[in-house]
């Protein structure tokens, strides 16, 4: 089960990662706002587009379960600093190197990544996927019992 839904997360996220990226270099192409709100801007454009594919495809919930949005809230306003931090600290060591925006980009998205699928699987839907996949012969018995 983790292995189709993360082969699932790695093309909602390539996805998320384009939304994310055209975001960020419009803003920027515009030069409407500076590069660290552009970041912001551009990651939050992703997890809307991240909240709805990984819920209703990658882990497969047609319905809010209480508290998802809340925890997912928490979840991605701490990816989010630390995508801005990692983008913001990547960008003053890379200083000298080609390419170093799309670099630091890589990076903070990598570090972001892993941290949603992880806090995902394991905090925002872990209750549902917990009770929807259980292997205790007594879910079992009580789910197939007839009222």
């Amino acid at each position: 089960m983790i292995k189709r839904e993360f082969g699932i997360f790695l093309i909602v996220g390539s996805l998320t990662v384009l939304v994310d990226f055209a975001v960020y270099r419009g803003l920027l192409w515009l030069d409407i706002t500076s590069i660290d709100l552009a970041k912001g801007v551009s990651f939050l454009a992703g997890t809307i587009f991240a909240y709805f594919a990984n819920r209703f495809w990658t882990f497969g919930h047609q319905s809010i379960a209480a508290g998802s949005v809340g925890r997912f809230a928490v979840l991605y306003l701490s990816t989010l600093i630390a995508n801005i931090a990692v983008n913001a600290l990547a960008l003053k060591a890379l200083i000298d190197v080609p390419s170093s925006l799309q670099w630091a980009f890589l990076l903070a998205t990598g570090v972001s990544a892993t941290l949603n699928f992880l806090g995902m699987k394991f905090f925002v839907f872990h209750s549902q996927a917990k009770s929807a996949n259980s292997t205790n012969p007594a879910d079992s018995a009580k789910s197939s019992e007839l009222p």
